[in-house]
């Protein structure tokens, strides 16, 4: 069942389930920063109640939405309809880009990604995936880092979601170290001395 919490981004209701990740400030960050092109072929990666993947919809070719939680695959999908855009959206359950055939390219990448340093026991649950990132926070972002040049268009960039407190720095080398180059294109400031990043990489030219 859906919870009573909704959450609000432009003109854009979406309901959100108990058991999946509620859009709080990250999310919100990279929701203001996105830019999409009518020619674009989105992916969003780990979407959540899918309101990146609905707000990128309606100026996208298209988007592919994926989730590892078949929860929130279910609740995205719901929310797609209220939001008169399911038609433009494929969602699929998966691990980061596991479901997605193999060549295939985006133009655009979208990741919030799990980020909070944290316990085995607080990644266990479908809600603790969405955020926990290992003992150093990096665990899903440095797979996701490794598998996504992959699919990424000769022109397409990356737009990832992240913490300070799971090393930014780390993040803009290992994209290097995959060819890409990466910067931090907006931040926020948060309490207990965390600032959440969104960077934007890209093949360097």
């Amino acid at each position: 069942m859906c919870s009573s919490v909704k959450a609000f981004s432009g003109n854009q209701t979406v309901r959100v389930w108990k058991d999946v990740y509620r859009p709080a400030e990250d999310t919100f960050l990279l929701a203001d920063n996105l830019s999409v092109r009518k020619s674009d072929h989105v992916l969003d990666v780990g979407t959540g109640c899918g309101l990146l993947a609905i707000l990128a919809a309606p100026s996208a070719a298209d988007v592919v939405a994926t989730d590892i939680n078949p929860n929130a695959v279910r609740c995205a999908k719901e929310n797609a309809e209220m939001n008169g855009v399911r038609d433009k959206i494929s969602f699929v359950q998966g691990d980061l880009m596991a479901p997605i055939r193999i060549g295939e390219k985006f133009d655009l990448i979208l990741f919030n990604a799990p980020y909070l340093p944290s316990s085995n026991k607080e990644d266990s649950s479908w809600l603790g995936r969405a955020w926990a990132g290992g003992t150093d926070g990096r665990q899903v972002i440095d797979r996701f880092i490794s598998e996504s040049p992959r699919f990424l268009s000769p022109n397409g960039r990356i737009l990832m979601i992240q913490s300070t407190l799971s090393g930014a720095e780390e993040t803009v080398s290992q994209f290097k170290n995959q060819g890409l180059k990466a910067d931090i294109i907006a931040q926020n400031d948060l309490p207990l001395f965390e600032t959440i990043i969104l960077l934007k990489a890209e093949w360097s030219k």
